[in-house]
């Protein structure tokens, strides 16, 4: 068991309740408290992610909104369902919205309603969660994974035309960690060779490329609502966004069992609904949303700021053609060698000093097993497996304050001491 502390500022920590667990259950994984058993209330853990603080500034409208679907009996679909993706395609600035159960679901749908099936190739990133390839393979088709940059996470877009072959129908960009794709070479290329762009918005809601949100640029975008995202719910969920009228209403029928006309069925769908209790939820976290964002930039700067000084590691830059929503405030360390041995060591002395940074990700998704019969071997996607060997991000939420920052950063400067890391080179 857990239980959740006040500290003196304020914060929720999680600690340990070393009475009651033998041997002690480590959420984050191992921590060095460095208190008496008598004492472990004092002691302020920094998780990657903390979602009580958020929760205690629309805890009263949450409650009442959740009270009210309750009462009113229609818990799937409904009218507080409707509302909600009708704010949300205005939020984002598309004609249509289809709400789902998760991202990975709107990703499935947007290539479904696009027919694109056995035989194709979709071209992505290999450096991001298994739900973009994911969805690829689960409608028959291939992935084609196309090495990132460095500097951005995000596909090289300078590599995707040589990646074009005659059964590619489709290029899903990845927006990672909050980042937007630069989506001009991206929207050229697919005008040129007629390819559909999914546009992957899972963790970059409210990010911008060119003063246009992500999710209208592409011929589709798909959003994911899970709690750790910048419009997060209380459980699962996502959305489909699209100007094509066509498209919406087909992937609409297939997250209704194939089915326009109830008990009459088109086409083999599934069951993909967001419930009313979330879209309620997410109703009233859209209204904070732009100030949330504002929130994380502002944690952002203070982290580059920090971080300056701080040689060993390389910061993550700023977006030049829009605006970055930091979902996380990921940094690499250049120096850790190809098995990222020195990284996880640096993550394991934080994760022990009260400080839980994550990896994400450790294994690009070229070398996953799943994947093993593409033939892609180590070394084809260099910049990915440079990622995944070197990548750390730092604890990132909107009420994270200037002092457990220092917090951070000091603890990270330890562990880089510890590990013996060196100044970066850039490269």
């Amino acid at each position: 068991m857990t239980t959740p502390l006040r500290n003196g500022r304020g914060a929720i920590a999680v600690i340990n309740d070393w009475r009651r667990q033998s041997p002690p259950v480590r959420p984050w994984g191992t921590v060095n408290y460095a208190y008496p058993l008598g004492e472990c209330e004092r002691v302020s853990v920094i998780p990657p992610v903390d979602l009580t603080e958020q929760f205690q500034t629309i805890q009263a409208d949450v409650n009442a909104a959740v009270a009210e679907v309750l009462a009113s009996g229609q818990y799937i679909n409904g009218p507080i369902v409707e509302t909600f993706a009708q704010a949300f395609g205005d939020y984002v600035g598309t004609e249509h919205c289809i709400v789902c159960n998760s991202g990975t679901d709107a990703l499935y749908l947007a290539l479904r309603a696009l027919n694109i099936g056995a035989g194709d190739e979709v071209i992505t990133s290999p450096f991001t969660f298994i739900a973009t390839a994911e969805a690829i393979s689960a409608v028959g088709a291939t992935p084609v994974f196309v090495d990132i940059d460095l500097d951005t996470f995000n596909l090289d877009v300078a590599k995707l035309e040589a990646a074009v072959g005659d059964r590619t129908r489709a290029i899903m960009p990845v927006h990672l960690f909050g980042r937007p794709v630069d989506l001009g070479p991206v929207m050229d290329l697919a005008a040129r060779y007629d390819l559909a762009v999914i546009e992957d918005c899972a963790q970059a809601t409210g990010a911008e490329w060119m003063g246009q949100q992500v999710g209208r640029i592409g011929h589709v975008g798909c959003f994911s609502f899970f709690p750790t995202k910048n419009l997060g719910g209380c459980g699962d969920g996502g959305a489909m966004t699209t100007n094509d009228p066509d498209l919406a209403a087909t992937a609409r029928m297939l997250g209704e069992h194939g089915s326009r006309v109830r008990y009459h069925h088109e086409a083999i769908g599934i069951n993909s609904r967001l419930d009313s209790i979330q879209a309620a939820i997410l109703a009233i976290k859209l209204r904070h949303l732009d100030t949330w964002n504002q929130r994380r930039s502002e944690v952002a700067e203070r982290y580059h700021s920090l971080l300056a000084p701080v040689t060993e590691v390389v910061r993550p830059q700023d977006v030049t053609f829009g605006r970055s929503v930091w979902n996380q405030y990921t940094l690499r360390l250049p120096q850790a060698t190809a098995a990222g041995q020195e990284r996880n060591q640096v993550q394991q002395a934080m994760r022990e000093a009260g400080v839980i940074p994550m990896v994400y990700y450790p294994v690009p998704l070229h070398l996953q097993p799943v994947y093993r019969h593409l033939g892609y071997q180590p070394g084809d996607l260099p910049k990915a497996e440079m990622a995944a060997h070197q990548v750390l991000s730092l604890p990132m939420f909107p009420e994270l304050g200037a002092d457990r920052q220092m917090q951070v950063v000091q603890t990270l400067k330890t562990a880089l001491a510890q590990v013996g890391l060196k100044a970066a080179q850039y490269c």
